[in-house]
């Protein structure tokens, strides 16, 4: 099957007694076992509800094991909490996302796991891998400057070191990107972004091999964080919309990043689908489109703040992924808790502005963003 039809039917159950075509929601959260191979209950990730949408990421994602769980960074610390000890290494990305980041940065450090963070490209690797490198972390496109990595490049030297590779793959959407077939062993989503699509859940996603899905799930259902049969269910009827999404999103976002790159206003556009981009080859060549999300840094004439508040109907808001069109300053969310010269390092300035670009008309979206940085100027 492809994404399209994979999107609607994987993993999903009819309810055959009143003959409806939707999974039905199965509420309770004590459930009979006498008669069940294993014991069923919500936080051991493995109810009705809960497999539906694990069964249908797994298909989508090519995987062939998966949970759902409350929240992206639920879904973060189950792999690098399940699978990293004392004593054990791990290689991250620079720039990742600020929540990563600071996991990385407080936790790994009470807990005496050790780390090293690497620009992502292969050499770079190789040179932080440690004889207990355990674990290899990494997100494409990054979180905010849309960076793009090689995948199955890095993928090819974890694997030779006998590394576990991971990645967050909540840019791309298994719609645009399947690591599984670049090489990487586990795959996570915020589901909070595209995969709920509407701004109104919270919820995230593993998916990878059973054996160590196995050990991730172990370390999940110790400390908590799965989800209710309610937000799977509205998860998984807004996964079988994802592909008409995603594509939608991904061409409006070529559009305003175009438009962007070709304004007076504009310092430097950060977007994978643009010629200039400095990997626009490698995405072209391990992504289907090139995404919704999209980051410019405003010229030292334009107050960012008198932009997002210039703005008429996009609304400058935390997350992304949505139907519709929001913008943030990655330094005042998604990064705040960054340490500042780290930022400033990166480029993470007031001056950078995110767009997360909805399922709006182009022609819509170009004109509310243009007319901001002309009246902020």
């Amino acid at each position: 099957m492809k994404k399209g039809t994979l999107s609607v039917h994987a993993g999903s159950t009819r309810e055959r007694y009143l003959g409806g075509v939707n999974s039905p929601i199965v509420t309770s959260s004590a459930i009979e076992y006498l008669d069940d191979t294993e014991v069923r209950y919500p936080r051991y990730f493995n109810t009705f509800n809960q497999q539906v949408v694990a069964a249908k990421l797994c298909a989508l994602e090519g995987a062939a094991d998966g949970i759902v769980t409350s929240s992206g960074m639920a879904a973060i610390s189950s792999i690098m909490m399940g699978l990293l000890h004392p004593g054990e290494h791990a290689v991250v990305l620079e720039g990742m996302y600020g929540g990563t980041y600071s996991l990385v940065t407080t936790e790994f450090r009470r807990l005496g796991i050790e780390f090293s963070i690497s620009s992502g490209e292969p050499d770079d690797i190789k040179e932080k891998i440690r004889p207990n490198t355990r674990l290899l972390f990494v997100e494409s496109p990054t979180n905010p400057l849309l960076s793009i990595l090689d995948l199955a490049a890095i993928a090819s030297i974890a694997r030779a070191k006998d590394i576990v590779c991971a990645i967050d793959n909540t840019f791309a959407t298994p719609i645009l990107q399947n690591p599984v077939e670049h090489g990487f062993d586990l795959v996570m989503h915020s589901g909070t972004k595209y995969l709920g699509g509407h701004s109104d859940l919270c919820c995230g996603a593993v998916v990878g091999p059973v054996h160590l899905m196995e050990r991730i799930r172990a370390h999940a259902l110790m400390h908590g964080g799965s989800l209710n049969a309610q937000e799977c269910y509205l998860l998984e009827r807004s996964l079988k919309t994802l592909e008409l999404r995603v594509l939608r999103q991904s061409e409006n976002a070529l559009q305003l990043a175009s438009a962007l790159e070709g304004s007076h206003r504009v310092a430097q556009v950060h977007y994978p689908g643009l010629a200039a981009h400095p990997r626009h080859d490698v995405a072209t060549r391990q992504m289907k489109a090139f995404g919704g999300m999209l980051s410019f840094r405003v010229t030292d004439g334009i107050d960012p703040d008198a932009f997002l508040r210039a703005l008429d109907w996009i609304p400058c808001a935390v997350s992304l992924g949505g139907v519709e069109t929001m913008v943030c300053q990655p330094v005042a969310t998604s990064h705040q808790r960054m340490q500042h010269e780290e930022r400033e390092r990166l480029g993470i300035t007031p001056k950078l502005i995110r767009v997360s670009v909805g399922i709006e008309n182009p022609e819509d979206i170009i004109e509310e963003v243009l007319g901001a940085l002309d009246s902020a100027a």
